[in-house]
């Protein structure tokens, strides 16, 4: 078998620009493609879809894999009381084609019949993408439950969903009679991909020679594991007896770390920004086997992020024009807020949104904690501000769903300031078109990249951030965006929010807040200069055309 070309009803509408002409299957648990398409929970499916996005602008050889989730990561929503509510509706998508291929997977010793949805390019201006599902004539009720819901709480049903990603994204493609130069996982949800290329190749070189991995995750704690014989329970190994998977892959205990066997199995491996790429060296230079770790920046799709009427105005120079239509958008996204909360927000007012994935790390919470500050900031009338919060915690985290809900109830102190529910591509959007200030308080090193705060600049918005991820290739404190210091590493966790929590209030108060009030023509001159500088590194042309050079070649 050796076809790097899909059958004519699924092949690229274009010929692949010479650069760019390897055929590549990316992997992903999750693409955020569009706000119709809900198969995606947060950060690594919005760049999975700007990848996809620019593969399609630069005709580029490369389809997606993924997994078509019923019910979708969730619907967010309130209960009566107003806390968070976790919804699962059945999404039906017209628009995506049945293959009519079926593949097999072996999962705790059934047969699981997965089948293939194909999401046309011109649809959504994509390259070619497929989707797997299991709810399908002929599975049991568990066996349909695997694609339900995107990270499912339930082990075995999580273990499954990456043995469908990998073990069923591989076999579907042989079905389909094609097989890629480079299998690119796009973190390790689809490792298990590698024992079905090893029944078939025999050779563990063969195989590292087909395979590359992404890392997204900056600390070896975070990484996914599982006891090795329960996997073997499982079927993961795809029938390969259990002493010739521990040579195989290097393993010398029961803890089968799904990272770590991607990065051995793999010939190149990469991190999503400089930073990240400087800690994932060192978190894995302890273990045998792992290639070169070396780092392409996360990026997102211009063409789909940047309002049209800004980005014209940005090339034009016209600082002006931006300041007025940014008026107008923060206009519509506070008609958003009133209909969600029964606020009524001022366009002329500083707007600070903070709205990303809900995590303790993350700490969405750092504004609030000190209440006589906090208080300060948000009832001050001669120099007012509004604040937005928005994101998705993971259903399960109660600490998180407890962060949501008690900044819910905190605005009904204070008529400025709103918790919005639904944080799916179309509201992020509205933001990012909305916001003056974009707050990221990540915990320092505990953010690989993050990718928020680039499309926000995309939009006008300026960053306020922690020196974390993309950020520490981008931000200039003063010139393009605001940089809370980074805190001591000897400190503790309590110290070390008290300090960052101290130095974003000074920003805010002595830097920001006077700046957007008392010198509109220096914060024009500033979000002029963050537009330039995020559009010139930090559209996804730039990172899907280094994958080609750094990681596929």
């Amino acid at each position: 078998m050796n076809h790097t070309a899909l059958p004519t009803p699924y092949r690229h509408p274009y010929e692949a620009d010479p650069a760019f002409r390897k055929s590549v299957a990316y992997f992903s648990m999750e693409f955020a493609i569009d706000q119709a398409l809900k198969t995606y929970s947060g950060g690594l499916g919005f760049l999975a879809g700007s990848h996809m996005r620019s593969a399609f602008e630069l005709k580029q050889n490369v389809i997606g894999i993924s997994i078509l989730w019923k019910y979708g990561y969730y619907d967010q929503d309130r209960n009566t009381d107003n806390t968070m509510a976790v919804r699962f509706r059945e999404k039906i998508y017209q628009f995506l084609e049945d293959t009519g291929v079926e593949v097999t997977v072996e999962v705790q010793g059934r047969p699981v019949r997965v089948r293939g949805y194909f999401l046309r390019p011109d649809r959504f201006n994509t390259a070619p993408i497929f989707f797997l599902t299991t709810d399908v004539e002929g599975n049991d009720p568990w066996a349909r439950s695997i694609s339900y819901r995107l990270y499912d709480a339930d082990v075995n049903l999580k273990v499954a969903q990456c043995m469908v990603l990998g073990l069923g994204g591989a076999r579907f493609l042989e079905a389909m009679n094609y097989e890629p130069e480079v299998y690119h996982f796009n973190e390790a949800h689809a490792v298990s991909a590698v024992f079905h290329l090893y029944n078939r190749l025999q050779n563990l070189q063969k195989i590292r020679d087909r395979v590359v991995f992404t890392t997204h995750t900056p600390e070896e704690a975070g990484n996914e594991k599982h006891d090795i014989y329960y996997l073997f329970s499982m079927g993961f190994f795809a029938g390969i007896p259990l002493n010739t998977v521990m040579e195989l892959i290097g393993q010398t205990d029961q803890v089968f770390n799904h990272s770590l066997t991607a990065l051995r199995m793999s010939r190149r491996a990469n991190a999503v920004s400089r930073l990240h790429g400087s800690v994932s060296r060192t978190m894995w230079a302890s273990f045998g086997g792992v290639p070169e770790i070396t780092h392409v920046t996360n990026a997102q799709n211009r063409t789909y992020w940047a309002d049209p009427e800004l980005e014209a105005a940005r090339l034009s120079g016209d600082t002006g024009r931006i300041a007025a239509r940014k008026k107008s958008l923060k206009a519509a996204l506070f008609k958003i807020v009133a209909d969600q909360t029964g606020r009524i927000f001022d366009p002329s007012v500083l707007t600070i949104v903070w709205a990303r994935r809900f995590a303790g790390y993350k700490r969405p919470d750092l504004l609030v904690q000190d209440v006589e500050q906090f208080n300060h900031l948000v009832r001050n009338l001669n120099r007012p501000v509004q604040i937005i919060w928005a994101g998705k915690p993971y259903p399960l985290d109660e600490a998180a769903v407890r962060t949501f809900n008690h900044l819910h109830y905190l605005t009904y102190l204070y008529p400025n300031i709103a918790v919005l529910t639904g944080y799916e591509l179309g509201l992020s959007k509205a933001l990012k078109d909305g916001a003056d200030i974009w707050l990221n308080t990540p915990v320092v090193t505990r953010e690989a990249s993050g990718t928020s705060g680039m499309t926000a600049a995309m939009n006008a918005a300026l960053n306020f951030s922690t020196f974390d991820g993309w950020i520490c290739e981008f931000a200039r404190h003063g010139e393009n965006s605001f940089l809370v210091p980074v805190a001591g590493a000897d400190l503790s966790p309590v110290e070390r929010d008290t300090q960052d929590r101290t130095q974003l209030y000074r920003i805010l108060e002595k830097e920001i807040i006077p700046m957007y009030y008392q010198q509109p023509d220096k914060w024009k001159k500033l979000v002029l200069q963050s537009m330039n500088d995020v559009n010139a590194f930090f559209d996804s042309g730039r990172m899907a055309t280094e994958y080609y050079e750094k990681v596929y070649q």
